[in-house]
């Protein structure tokens, strides 16, 4: 039974699946258009939340070095990702690598898991524009009534209707094409990405010098908790982190990680890129550089503009400008972390329907939702799916305490592609690889083990959850998966066909 659970999939053959008529996805992507969807997704809530919450919590001035260290780690995971998608250019990213490296079951674990936190990744992030823009529609004075805004603060019914709407929409854009999703992230992202930069330029003009002194400063040890809330390493060692000093610069590297969030997601598409090999390391790494650099001005700038112990919690950027006496910028903030916020849950969205798709190829999820559309060549099928239950999900649930699962999720991928690559590099040798992780096997068990540390850092009650999704993944996997898989029943039917020629009678019907 073991050796059915870890057979693994060829890379070959992953890629001669992809040509079936059928099952064909639409390649229509460029190098131009992986960052540009990199980016979208990238560049959300993080920039403009995290910013202060992390600078008056845990790092003072020295956010600005939590996000380098947090771009280091995701720079790691990101080579990984860069070798893998150029290598196996097939829709499914961590999914569809572990299955050409580490087997059926390591696959299925992580896509399943994968699954997971697109979906709630896309339900918090529509639920997080929902917010902006009944904010903005209230400094209008336009007024949502409490039963359509969603279920925090409602006293009864609640149902968020615009959560619910931007899903359905977006839902329909992926169906009609990824060219269609990518002019439409290109145009998201331009107004996203000159609203970072009038905050970076306007604001450097506000800067005081003062307030970055001390560019560090002095530790201040967290008392360790026993709680389910506490990261799982107090429970195991009773280590506490620190906040501010040296340490507090790791602790806040921990929490701003999450702002970068996304760039894997990339990987999600190398089925649909027209040159694969050349642009999907482009397309990564292009993402992520960009995206590091921004957020580093930016966490400059804000702590330069107001001191840190004074910095907004909820809203850093528009705060800070407010105290310097210029509000009018608040609201162009405001407007530009709606607006972003649309790109980020479309490309959520698109990437586990490629996930889902790719499950289905390979007849661990019905096979139902492995067929293109015949006109746009998308996956519409899983999209409207998982777009209706997603649109659900957004409009009746608060999702607060469930949006760290989409933080292990993506730590478990880059674990499982680093040591995917590591592998893969020793068992085939022989593939043509366009782009090679520097220093193998060094990078790779680097991102492992920084992955690792962050993992630890997370609440228990986070690893609980889940450990309880991932189980219930098991259950499925054994009802359905392993009965239905493409690969164990061309293994199956190859074994019966050498069993008949070895046992069979021969021409003179002697055996």
């Amino acid at each position: 039974m073991s050796s059915t659970l870890f057979r693994k999939k060829k890379v070959e053959q992953s890629i001669q699946d992809t040509e079936a008529p059928e099952h064909a996805l639409r390649k229509s992507l460029s190098a131009l258009d992986l960052t540009v969807f990199g980016v979208g997704v990238i560049i959300g809530t993080g920039i403009f939340v995290l910013t202060g919450t992390v600078a008056r919590n845990s790092a003072g001035p020295a956010v600005s070095l939590a996000f380098v260290v947090s771009g280091v780690v995701c720079g790691l995971a990101a080579l990984c990702y860069a070798e893998f998608a150029s290598t196996v250019p097939v829709a499914g990213s961590a999914y569809t690598f572990s299955y050409a490296s580490l087997g059926e079951l390591p696959a299925w674990t992580i896509g399943w898991d994968l699954i997971l936190e697109f979906a709630l990744g896309t339900a918090v992030v529509a639920v997080g524009w929902s917010g902006y823009i009944r904010s903005l529609l209230d400094n209008a004075g336009w007024h949502m009534p409490d039963a359509l805004g969603g279920r925090d603060g409602a006293s009864g019914f609640g149902f968020d209707i615009l959560a619910a709407a931007l899903v359905l929409v977006l839902t329909a854009v992926l169906v009609l094409g990824m060219k269609l999703s990518a002019r439409i992230t290109s145009l998201v992202v331009a107004i996203k990405v000159t609203v970072v930069l009038i905050v970076i330029v306007a604001g450097s003009f506000f800067i005081t010098s003062d307030n970055y002194r001390p560019f560090i400063p002095h530790s201040r040890p967290v008392e360790a908790g026993g709680d389910l809330q506490a990261p799982l390493i107090q429970l195991m060692f009773g280590w506490a982190p620190a906040d501010f000093g040296v340490m507090g610069v790791f602790t806040a590297a921990s929490v701003v990680f999450f702002a970068f969030i996304g760039f894997d997601i990339v990987a999600t598409a190398a089925e649909e890129t027209r040159n694969p090999q050349r642009d999907m390391p482009r397309g990564i790494l292009g993402s992520l550089l960009i995206c590091t650099v921004l957020y580093v001005a930016v966490s400059l700038v804000v702590t330069g503009m107001e001191n840190y112990t004074r910095l907004s919690v909820d809203a850093p950027l528009a705060g800070a400008f407010k105290a310097v006496g210029h509000p009018w910028y608040a609201g162009v903030i405001s407007f530009g972390a709606a607006v972003g916020l649309t790109t980020v849950c479309m490309i959520l969205l698109l990437g586990q329907t490629r996930v889902f798709f790719a499950m289905s190829r390979d007849g661990l999820l019905p096979r139902f939702f492995s067929h293109v559309h015949p006109r746009f060549r998308t996956p519409h099928r899983p999209t409207v799916l998982l777009g209706l239950i997603i649109a659900v999900i957004a409009g009746f649930t608060s999702l607060s305490a469930l949006a760290e699962l989409v933080n292990i999720g993506t730590l478990f991928a880059f674990v499982v592609v680093a040591i995917s690559v590591i592998t893969l590099r020793r068992t085939r040798p022989d593939l043509p690889r366009a782009f090679r992780t520097p220093w193998v096997p060094v990078v790779p068990v680097l991102s492992v083990c920084a992955s690792l540390w962050l993992m630890l850092n997370l609440p228990v009650e986070t690893w609980l959850r889940f450990a309880v999704w991932t189980a219930v993944g098991f259950l499925v996997y054994s009802l359905y998966g392993r009965s239905h898989s493409r690969l164990g029943q061309r293994e199956r039917a190859a074994a019966a066909t050498a069993g008949s020629s070895a046992g069979g009678p021969s021409a003179d019907g002697t055996r």
